[in-house]
């Protein structure tokens, strides 16, 4: 998903983002759209979400999209795959991973007249919008599921690195476990690796040998669930439906579909009335940018129904995965009651709520 030697410059995110001017940004040539990825498109995961909504700009927006991959998260050589596509006559880019932030605010600064898009990105401005999920409040449905499965009450989860777009993957899932089952134990894991198959597994065994019998990975790779699927145990996957992984315990996958965004935002281009969010864009269940995949063959009727009842209220604006009163698994008060998480809180969230287990790396340094 993103590069761990830039990742954790996210938690600032909100300091590196510019107000913008109220006017709508109007292409010169006929539109000519480009995707760039850090590695292979047909990943398993990130890529290959973001790589489904590019299918459906081509399709639903009758357009040839441009492919580039294995582009890597240096700005020379991203620079360079911009460069040649704008000298080609592309005016519209769209880059997929974080790493790329810099070299792409740098490029948009350099051609106004092409319009940037960048996943997971950082930056701003009259002619780039970045743009993400909130991930965790599809997160807390996949915890409603889960404690629903789960009959030792000890359920786990393992992510890449301790920033804030994972840890609220991983609060917001013990979150939803804690709805209704409020003593439940959520074991968390880092990888300290974004792709790492065979480590992947190895850390849902471990997680399982804790007792846990529910394991959801917030990873692209499959094997995790198929550790927990040789031991009969139940899983939840991430990014694309995984039930191919685990066909008997999967019980959901947390994905994207980026389509919901891609699609009216480049139409938007297009059409001349697009106008950059002045944050990025970052919208969650209302949007359907984020959901969760078709139920695995164990899950109820009833667990269906208490996962439709959380989704609609959250919709609604009626719930919140993290209002207040909200503590620290240390005890220290993160959010007062009848308050809200702000977004900014978000971005540098650096805490484990109560009921999980584990060790948070950033919180010890």
């Amino acid at each position: 998903m993103k590069a761990p030697n830039t990742i954790l410059a996210a938690t600032s995110l909100l300091a590196l983002l510019l107000p913008l001017d109220a006017a709508a940004f109007e292409l010169k040539s006929a539109p000519k759209v480009a995707f760039i990825y850090a590695s292979t498109a047909q990943d398993g995961g990130w890529n290959e979400a973001l790589d489904a909504g590019r299918a459906a700009v081509e399709s639903e927006l009758g357009l040839d999209v441009a492919v580039a991959e294995n582009i890597p998260e240096e700005a020379t050589r991203l620079r360079a795959a911009i460069d040649l596509y704008v000298k080609r006559g592309y005016n519209i880019i769209v880059g997929t991973t974080y790493g790329y932030s810099e070299a792409m605010s740098e490029a948009a600064a350099a051609y106004p007249d092409v319009a940037f898009f960048n996943a997971s990105g950082v930056h701003n401005s009259e002619n780039m919008e970045s743009f993400y999920a909130r991930t965790y409040e599809a997160w807390y449905l996949a915890g409603i599921v889960a404690a629903d499965a789960s009959e030792s009450g000890k359920i786990g989860m393992l992510a890449g690195f301790p920033v804030g777009v994972v840890n609220w993957d991983i609060n917001g899932f013990a979150q939803g476990a804690k709805s209704v089952t409020p003593d439940i134990e959520t074991v968390a894991v880092y990888t300290n690796s974004w792709w790492d198959p065979v480590k992947e597994g190895q850390v849902s065994e471990a997680i399982l040998d804790q007792g846990a019998d529910v394991v959801a990975t917030d990873l692209s790779a499959a094997s995790a669930l198929n550790a927990a699927e040789k031991r009969g145990a139940k899983s939840i996957g991430y990014q694309l439906d995984m039930s191919a992984a685990a066909p008997e315990g999967i019980v959901t996958s947390v994905v994207f579909h980026w389509d919901q965004y891609l699609v009216p935002r480049i139409k938007a281009v297009i059409d001349g009335s697009w106008e950059p969010e002045e944050w990025g864009y970052f919208e969650g269940l209302s949007a359907g940018v984020v959901g969760l995949a078709p139920y695995g063959p164990s899950v109820s009727d009833e667990t269906k129904a208490k996962v439709e009842t959380a989704k609609a209220a959250i919709i609604a604006g009626e719930l919140a995965p993290f209002a207040g009163p909200l503590s620290s698994r240390e005890g220290d008060e993160k959010v007062a009651a009848g308050e809200v998480l702000s977004d900014e809180a978000l971005w540098g969230m650096d805490f484990f709520v109560t009921g999980i287990t584990g060790t948070m790396p950033a919180a010890q340094e």
